[in-house]
């Protein structure tokens, strides 16, 4: 009877000392960071914090592509330590230069109009005034191509609309 309890306690005890070897460690937190941010080192405009398995990411990108591209690395840098990814990543719009040479934008403006006669434009430090008659189906053409020139505004208040 001795030799069955032994054969018992001994069979549980193994199977519980391997339930626990076979179980892996938590990873650390400053671990998990540094696999993360090796895993985005491709962007150094973005940093990283991590706590509890939460990856949260702050800084700069490109495009949208990027941002998602870094999202995607920062999970897969180590998929069963990382909780959670939180993307805080702003992407960085590239600033349109406004057209304010009068001369320039007058001739630009000249040029474009010429499919529409019956509109007239003056430019003044970078704004475009609109009078005249336009149909309504063509008053959006006028308009983005207009705004396509990068003028400060584009003034339509005097354009009448037929």
């Amino acid at each position: 009877m001795n030799l069955k309890k032994f054969l018992s306690v001994a069979m549980v005890s193994a199977v519980l000392l391997s339930g626990t070897v076979a179980c892996k460690s938590k990873i650390s937190d400053a671990d998990l960071k540094t696999k993360v941010e090796t895993a985005i080192q491709s962007n150094p405009n973005v940093q990283v914090d991590v706590k509890e398995g939460v990856v949260t990411l702050n800084g700069t990108a490109a495009s949208e592509e990027e941002k998602i591209k870094m999202e995607d690395a920062a999970k897969a840098a180590d998929a069963k330590g990382v909780k959670s990814v939180v993307n805080n990543i702003v992407v960085n719009v590239p600033q349109i230069e406004v057209n304010t040479n009068t001369d320039d934008l007058t001739a630009k403006v000249n040029e474009f109009t010429k499919d529409f006669p019956t509109v007239k434009t003056t430019v003044a430090e970078g704004v475009i005034t609109v009078t005249g008659e336009l149909e309504q189906a063509r008053v959006q053409a006028l308009k983005m191509g207009l705004d396509a020139l990068n003028p400060k505004k584009v003034d339509m208040s005097g354009l009448k609309v037929k």
